[in-house]
């Protein structure tokens, strides 16, 4: 066996137990240090183990290792090569780290001998991450003579186990792989049969259940990736249900939609003495503001993430689950009222009645005609687009938000359904949107490599900044599978959320501008064009409507929208 050998017969066998695991895709960058992965990684793909994902950039790479992962809730494998490939693989980190999604970063690297030395692309890898990985372990460069199978594959076992959240919370782990020229050679393929793939990993059961009784001043929130659990809680306990559009709980019969207005309402919000928190609630400050109130008591079910929801340091106490206590029936007049008054703030009524297109009257026929019209013709506002997208949005889709002001538009006025919503809120950044929404609709709509697909379309809505923000992730591999999906961006010519913060009332116009708002004027059709997507210009109902009944292949659909 050759030190090239050594380095292909480790990465085969790491691989090897991965996939036996449960790892079901492989997201790699190119480089030279990284080859033996990367190529056994091909392999590993042409014997029909694993999907491989080719991306240029370390930092979509790690992005769309996340959307995958997000599907699948199964840690995710990213290989790049040492230096600073490793460092662009941090804002993934963090967001994987706060929101619980599991991936595990295989990072290349120069052997203990030439570190320290300035050798090329040589830096301190091992700790890069520092406490936002589940565990860093470092990993000597497989030598002839040295190479043992064996702890390749405790190697393997003990990173899924510590990704998946077996023994804390889900979350990314960094394997830092060092290996000596020659840097890949030839592996005994016999290591690609008998793999039995993996299984799902069971969840863990919750090992410190909360009893609560049913009060009438309780609600329940529902965070971000909260899971249906928050809306069976609410009902149970007879509780108004405040669940964000993010949170995979915003359906059921105790539903407030409208909930931040109801919260800054004395009627409602002075009333509630306690509150439940399922996920992580980022879209409001009226969430944060009631659980700091003195008179409020607040329980916090513990979720995917690395970091307890504590607004205020006022949590008085933290579990795994509730189990509702009936002390007396719920009281269906608290949530009642809640659900009724949330109902008549979203209320739109009805100008046009569809009735008179039906009649002898050619003068009321006339009228409706152009009511009609005037509706086809009605520019896109923000409300509009965000409901007509919830609208067209069904449960074998997938829908993804961008930490834009569009999620917060959707947040405040789109009723209750049952569908797939997601949206990187563990830090709310605009980093990695576009290759999350990728990973998400890839394996959504092919599912492993054996190539099952659904019918589901993948819709990204999202502001023009993190758009342009993420451009390189419209970039696919050619020969990989391309998604059904729309990016509908919502070109308001810069960060308009900006505008709805304080500074924007006290500071300089010119200077707001320049620094926060950040202007903009890139032409999206050729942009669109440049990576292969299609482009629609749409400016009023009519073409939004045409637009998102119809999304075929890989569109990138352009809302133009007022600043104000």
């Amino acid at each position: 066996m050759t030190e090239g050998a050594a380095a292909s017969e480790f990465s085969a066998a790491v691989l090897a137990e991965f996939v036996r695991q449960g790892v079901r895709h492989v997201v790699l960058s190119p480089g030279s240090r990284s080859q033996a992965l990367a190529l056994a990684a091909a392999r590993f793909e042409s014997a029909g183990l694993v999907t491989l994902h080719v991306r240029i950039d370390e930092r979509g790479a790690g992005f769309l290792a996340l959307g995958l992962a997000v599907e699948t809730e199964v840690p995710t494998l990213v290989v790049t090569t040492s230096g600073t490939a490793v460092g662009n693989l941090l804002p993934s980190v963090l967001e994987s780290h706060h929101s619980g999604v599991p991936m595990i970063l295989l990072t290349a690297d120069r052997p203990e001998e030439l570190r320290g030395i300035g050798s090329n692309q040589t830096t301190d890898q091992l700790g890069m991450f520092g406490s936002f990985v589940r565990f860093a372990r470092e990993v000597e460069a497989p030598s002839v003579g040295t190479f043992d199978a064996g702890a390749a594959v405790e190697l393997a076992r003990a990173a899924f186990s510590a990704a998946s959240g077996h023994s804390g919370a889900p979350g990314p782990v960094h394997v830092n792989l060092a290996f000596r020229e020659p840097l890949s050679g030839t592996f005994d393929e016999s290591v690609l049969a008998g793999i039995t793939v993996g299984e799902r990993p069971d969840s863990r059961h919750p090992a410190d259940s909360l009893d609560v009784e049913t009060r009438p001043d309780t609600v329940v929130v529902a965070g971000h990736s909260a899971g249906s659990g928050a809306e069976e809680v609410a009902r149970s306990l007879g509780a108004p249900l405040l669940a964000e559009v993010s949170s995979g709980a915003r359906f059921g019969p105790n539903l407030v939609a409208a909930y931040r207005q109801l919260l800054r309402n004395p009627e409602f919000g002075a009333r509630v003495k306690r509150v439940i928190v399922f996920g992580h609630p980022t879209l409001s400050r009226e969430i944060p503001s009631l659980i700091e109130r003195d008179d409020v008591e607040t329980i916090v079910i513990r979720g995917r993430s690395g970091e307890q929801y504590n607004p205020g340091h006022r949590v008085e106490r933290f579990a795994d689950a509730v189990r509702v206590v009936a002390a007396g029936p719920p009281d269906p007049a608290w949530v009642g009222s809640w659900v009724s008054a949330s109902r008549k703030l979203l209320d739109v009524v009805k100008v046009v009645d569809p009735t008179l297109a039906r009649t002898d009257d050619h003068r009321a026929v006339a009228e409706f005609t152009r009511a009609q019209l005037a509706e086809f013709r009605e520019p896109v506002s923000r409300r509009m687009l965000v409901e007509a997208i919830w609208q067209k949005t069904w449960p074998h889709d997938r829908l993804v938000f961008g930490s834009s002001r569009l999620i917060r538009e959707a947040d405040s006025v789109v009723p209750g359904k049952r569908i797939r919503v997601h949206a990187n809120r563990g830090l709310a950044g605009i980093d990695g949107t576009v290759a999350t929404a990728v990973g998400i609709a890839l394996e959504s709509q092919f599912g492993d490599a054996s190539g099952n697909s659904s019918a589901g379309t993948t819709r990204l809505v999202l502001g023009d900044l993190a758009l342009l923000h993420d451009a390189g992730s419209l970039l696919a591999a050619p020969g990989e599978r391309l998604p059904r999906m729309q990016i509908i961006v919502g070109n308001d010519g810069g960060g308009t959320i900006f505008d709805t913060l304080e500074v924007a009332a006290t500071a300089e116009p010119e200077s707001f501008d320049r620094v926060m708002y950040t202007p903009q004027d890139v032409r999206f059709e050729a942009l669109a064009a440049a990576y292969g997507w299609e482009h629609r210009l749409v400016t009023n109902r009519g073409e939004l409507d045409e637009a998102l009944s119809t999304p075929e292949g890989r569109t990138i659909v352009e809302v133009p929208l007022p600043r104000a």
